[in-house]
C-alpha cells in the first residue's frame, strides 16, 4: 500500500491542469471586465461626439431660430435632436441602442458682455447678445454582456457641448 501512495504523491502529470482550473475563473473575470470597460468607454465616446455634432449643427442655424431662452422653431429643435441622436437631421437609427430624442436636451442663453465677442462682429446688431446653444444628453448605458455578473442598472452616459450661434 505504501509504494502506491508514495508514487501517487510523486506524480506531477496533472499539476498543469489543476493550476489552469484554479486560474481560469480569474482570467475570465479579467477578460470580460476588459471587454465591458472597453464597451463603456466606446459608448461614452459616441455620446460625447454626438452632442458635439448636435451643438455644431445648432450653432450654424439662423439667429431667427433662437431667442435668449429657447429654440423658437420646433422643426430646428427636432433636427438638432435627430443630429445628436442619429447623426442625420432627418432621423434614422440611433447611434446607441435605446437612445431616444427625450434623452437630448437643448438650452439657449445669451451672453452680453462688452469685453468679449458677444457685442462685436456678427453679434453687433443682435438684441440680447450672442446666443449660445447647449446640447446635453443622458443616455442609459447598455451592458455588453447584459446581466452576466456586471450590474449596470442606473449607469448613464452624460455629455454636454456648447456652440455660439453664428447664423447663416
Amino acid at each position: 500500500m505504501r509504494p502506491r501512495l508514495a508514487s501517487f504523491l510523486r506524480d506531477r502529470s496533472g499539476v498543469a491542469a489543476v493550476e489552469m482550473v484554479l486560474v481560469t475563473p480569474l482570467l475570465m473575470v479579467l477578460i470580460f471586465g476588459a471587454f465591458e470597460a472597453g464597451n463603456f468607454f466606446w459608448n461614452e465616446h459616441v455620446v460625447i461626439k454626438a452632442v458635439r455634432d448636435g451643438a455644431r449643427f445648432a450653432g450654424r442655424q439662423s439667429f431667427s431660430k433662437y431667442d435668449c431662452s429657447s429654440v423658437t422653431d420646433a422643426a430646428v429643435a427636432t433636427q438638432i435632436k435627430n443630429m445628436t441622436r442619429t447623426g442625420l437631421t432627418t432621423g434614422g437609427t440611433a447611434r446607441l441602442i435605446g437612445w431616444t430624442d427625450t434623452q437630448v436636451t437643448i438650452s439657449v442663453t445669451c451672453q452680453n458682455n462688452a469685453t468679449n465677442y458677444s457685442t462685436k462682429g456678427i453679434y453687433t446688431n443682435h438684441v440680447g447678445g450672442a446666443p449660445v446653444v447647449t446640447v446635453s444628453a443622458s443616455v442609459p448605458y447598455t451592458s455588453l454582456f447584459g446581466t452576466l455578473g456586471f450590474d449596470t442598472t442606473g449607469f448613464n452616459l452624460n455629455a454636454s457641448a456648447q456652440s455660439a450661434v453664428m447664423g447663416i
